[in-house]
Formats: structure tokens, sequence, C-alpha cells
């Protein structure tokens, strides 16, 4: 039963990817289509308003106005938050954040990470939950969204990158905003609360009184999936009833998250006139999932022998930190998914997985490229088919050329530094963090597992994941200045470096295909595909696996 209900799930998800992917190539055209008819009244309002001109953009100009843009998000948030105290739409009177945990919660949000060194329900005003979280949830995964349209334009040879503007616009009013109020009545349908009421006082039945927060939290939970956002209304996070009432809202938190990067590498064979392109790396992404997907399972499903040689029954499986109403096969899903999309919603405690289930999350935030959050997981693992490529084209001495384009020396740099970044900004303050007092201070299980909850920190953070081991006692001034340079360096490094690459193979002139020309559009190209992205992923990070969840898999046999 446990394999049927994830399966149908699953299969939900692809038959929704396929038309979704089609839409997205459509919406985001540089051509004309029927779909400005339809939004274009609002579009060009919106232009009029905002200034907005509709020119072509260098990759330079695109990557400049990414980071204007996101710089200035940052700003207006850290104010905000930092005034949250005296301003309106705070019936709880909740005050001020602190200077460093706003500076961690802005570029938290503004990083489309949402990792919250904060419980939302007693940390955040209305206000500041509005204004601040659901609007960056919105603007964020638009501007991931855009990177990718302009990422994959470059790589087809369309005639521009693009206008990051315009691509912000249309994510927001062409995807985000739409199926946004859609999720949004469906989980109110379900029993999520929308309300701008304050907190709730009851009476329980020992007669003790008890504060129940509540607020806008379908309008929230929405769009936290929809655009791979993560952060919760709550402390606990779709773990809470008010957030994830059922299992139907279970499953719909799983297709909405895992919808939009689903739908893109199919979008990028509709772009690049190959749908047996796009289902190429759409293969390569399932098949990394799936097989994470059935080690979570199979390790929570089988329970803690070290619980089973306590006397404790495992015969439902490692259920510690886990929804009843969930169970083993919808906790595993979700988690398996919320890191595989790099969400970070989290429907179970990841700190509390079995040490090997707890390696999927890790693994997966580790390559970053398991379909990966909206629009930015697509480039992650497109970076790496050209890495493939080159591999292969130097293997059998043929300048290596993927999409008619010929993979040079500049381009393969750009991916280099990329590749490197990742695994620095991971393991070097990793080693920093256990090496002094600040970072081992917020261990709360030494050990093994401690080694963990550091590493699934920065991993987390470098992913722009948000989920997190919760045993760590993270809102320190260590953690929040630590934690919020890591997000900063794991968007952007990544984003300006793939526009570059996509400004220069757009500029080269296309040369024919020849016999000697490798396919990437076969399954063999899958394979090498795949064998690339695990073999950089294992000799990069097994090591320090092995000193932490691995370790402590050993040690519970």
């Amino acid at each position: 039963m446990d394999f049927l209900q994830m399966a149908l799930v699953l299969v939900v998800l692809l038959i929704l990817a396929i038309p979704m992917g089609r839409y997205l190539a459509r919406a985001f055209s540089l051509d004309a289509t029927s779909l400005d008819s339809l939004f274009g009244w609002l579009e060009k309002g919106i232009y009029k308003l905002s200034g907005i001109r509709m020119a072509d953009m260098t990759w330079k100009q695109y990557a400049v106005a990414v980071l204007m843009s996101n710089m200035a998000m940052v700003a207006v948030a850290y104010v905000l938050l930092r005034l949250q105290g005296v301003l309106p739409g705070n019936p709880s009177g909740i005050a001020a954040m602190d200077p460093l945990l706003s500076f961690n919660t802005a570029v938290s949000f503004v990083t489309n990470t949402n990792l919250q060194h904060y419980s939302g329900e007693s940390g955040l005003s209305y206000l500041s939950q509005m204004i601040v979280i659901i609007y960056l949830m919105f603007t964020t995964p638009a501007t991931g969204i855009a990177v990718v349209m302009a990422f994959m334009r470059g790589l087809t040879g369309q005639r521009s990158i693009g206008n990051f503007y315009v691509d912000l616009v249309r994510a927001h009013t062409r995807v985000l905003l739409p199926l946004a109020i859609v999720m949004t009545l469906l989980l109110v349908a379900q029993g999520v609360p929308q309300t701008m009421e304050p907190t709730a006082t009851a009476t329980t039945i020992s007669g003790a009184e008890q504060q129940i927060a509540r607020g806008p939290v379908a309008s929230l939970v929405a769009i936290k999936h929809l655009g791979t956002n993560g952060g919760g209304f709550f402390g606990v996070n779709s773990s809470h009833p008010f957030e994830n009432p059922t299992p139907w809202t279970n499953v719909l938190e799983i297709l909405s998250m895992f919808l939009i990067p689903a739908s893109l590498p199919l979008a990028f064979g509709h772009m690049a006139k190959s749908n047996r392109q796009g289902w190429i790396i759409f293969g390569a992404m399932g098949a990394m999932f799936l097989v994470f997907l059935a080690t979570a399972y199979t390790n929570e499903i089988n329970g803690n022998p070290a619980l089973q040689r306590a006397g404790l029954s495992q015969v439902m499986g490692s259920m510690e930190g886990k929804e009843v109403r969930f169970g083993i096969a919808q906790s595993a899903l979700f988690t398996a998914v919320t890191t595989a999309a790099t969400t970070g919603t989290v429907n179970n405690m990841h700190d509390t997985l079995t040490p090997l289930g707890g390696l999927v999350p890790l693994g997966e935030m580790m390559l970053n490229c398991v379909f990966g959050g909206d629009g930015v997981g697509t480039v992650n693992i497109l970076m790496y088919a050209i890495l493939a490529v080159f591999i292969a084209g130097l293997m059998v001495g043929r300048t290596p050329e993927f999409l008619g384009r010929k993979i040079e020396g500049k381009e393969m740099k750009l991916i280099a530094i990329t590749i490197l970044a990742h695994p620095l900004i991971i393991l070097a303050p990793t080693a920093i963090a256990m090496a002094t007092d600040m970072g081992t201070a917020g261990i709360s299980n030494p050990g093994f597992h401690g080694i963990s909850q550091v590493l699934y920190e920065f991993t987390s953070s470098a992913a722009n994941n948000g989920s997190g081991f919760e045993g760590l006692r993270d809102n320190t001034p260590f953690w929040n200045i630590s934690t919020g340079l890591v997000m900063l360096f794991g968007r952007y490094v990544s984003i300006i470096a793939m526009l570059a690459v996509a400004g220069s193979l757009l500029v080269k002139v296309p040369v024919p295909e020849t016999m000697g020309t490798l396919r990437t559009d076969n399954h063999v190209f899958l394979v090498i595909l795949i064998a690339t992205v695990v073999i950089v992923g294992a000799l990069t990070f097994l090591p320090v696996l092995a000193l932490g969840p691995v370790a402590e898999w050993l040690t519970l046999r």
C-alpha cells in the first residue's frame, strides 16, 4: 500500500508536468503567443507603472538587474523586520527582530532559502508575514524562473537571453499568482486558516488557558510550496495541523512544490525543439530521485535497530519525529521531495530520521540538481550536461558540442568555478564551526550526529533549501552571520556564472551535426550525465558523509 500511494502521487505529478512544461515554454517565449493577449493588459500596466523597458538585455545587464533588484529587496525586508514592533498589523504585539537575526532572515528569504532561525508564529507580525515573507516568496522563485529561462535561451540559440524585468513580471502574472490563488482556496477548503484575527484564547478540558496562534496561513503555505520556498508560518512548518491538516493537503503540498521543477526540463525540450532532449534531462533527475526516495523509505520503514534491541517495537517503522496522520510513506516521500526540489518545508523532523534516512536530504542538497528549486536546479543539471559533453568529447578527441554550439575553455572555466564553489561554501564553514566553540556550542547531540547537524545547516544554506536538523541551536551571532554569507554565495555565484555561460554560447555560430557529434538526446548520454553528477558529488562529499551519517549508522548495527 505504501508503494502504491507513493507511485500514485508521482504519476499524477508526471501527468501535470507534461502540459506545464509546454505552458512554461510558451509563457516565456520571446515571440508573440496567445498568452500575450490574455495577460498582456496587466503586464503592460505593470511595465508602465514601473518604468520597465522591454528591450533585450546582454547577459551582463541581466545579471546586474538580478543583483540590484534582489539587494534592494534585502534592504527593504531588513528595515521592515527591524521596525515590525512599531508597525501596524501586529495584533499579538510581537517585538522587532534583533539586527543579526533580521539580516539572516532577509537574506534567507531573498535567496529562496527560507532558513528560519526563529519560530514563525512568535517571531513575526502579520504584516511581516505578508509584506516581507509572502512578498519574497513570490519574487525569489520568480527570479529563479527568470534566470533559468535566460539560461535556456542562451543554450538553445534564441535571439537573446531576454529582459530580466519582463521575465520577472511574467513569472508572477502567468505562473505563480494564478497557481497560488488556486492552491490557497484548496487549502482553505481542507481547513487551513486564512484570517487576520489575533491569537485565539481557548480553555482546555483541564481548565487551563491556551493561546492558539493563527493568521493568514493558507496564502503563505500555498506560495511556500509553489515557489519552492519552504519557510513555515509556524515553527514546526508543515508538521503543524494548521499548515498541513490532512493526507490530502500533504499530497497537494508535495505536488505543488514539485510541479515547476519537474516541468522545467520538459520546457527546455520544447525550447530546444527536441522533446527527447528534455526527457533525457528529466530522466536523469528522475532516476536519481527514485534512488534517494527508495533509500529514505527503506531505512525509515525498517526502524531503528538500537531501539529494537532496547525492546521498543519498530513494527510501524521509525516513527520518531513523524506525524501519525502521514505515516512512513508520506513522510519519506515528503522528505525526498522537499530536498530534491530544495524547498525546505518539512512534515517531519529531519533531525530524528535514521542515519541513512538523514543522508538522503543531505545527498540531494549536496548534488543540488535532483530537480532542484524553481529554476536553479534545472540550471545546475544543464551545467552538468555541458560538463558531461566536455568530458565525453575529450575521451574521443573531439571538440565538445552541446545543441550545436562548441564548448570551449571560457565556458568550462565558469562551470568549474560553479562546481567548486558549492562544496567550498559547505565544507569550509563546517570545518570552521567544528573547530571553534562558537560552532560546537550549538550542537545538541555530540558525536557523529553532531557533525551531521552542522553539515546539514551549511548544506541547506548553500543549496538554498532552508530545512534543518533542528536540534542545532542556531539563533546565535555565529550561525546568523555564517549561514547568511553562505546563502548569498550559494545563490548568486552560480547565477552570475551560468548567465555568463549563456551569454557566451548565445553569440557562437552553430555548427552542423556530423557523424562524430555526441548525441545528447539518447540513453547513452543519460547514463553519462548521471555518472558525471554522481562521481563529482561522491568524490567531493563522501569523506564528510563518512564522518557523519555513515559513521552514525555503523554505531547502530
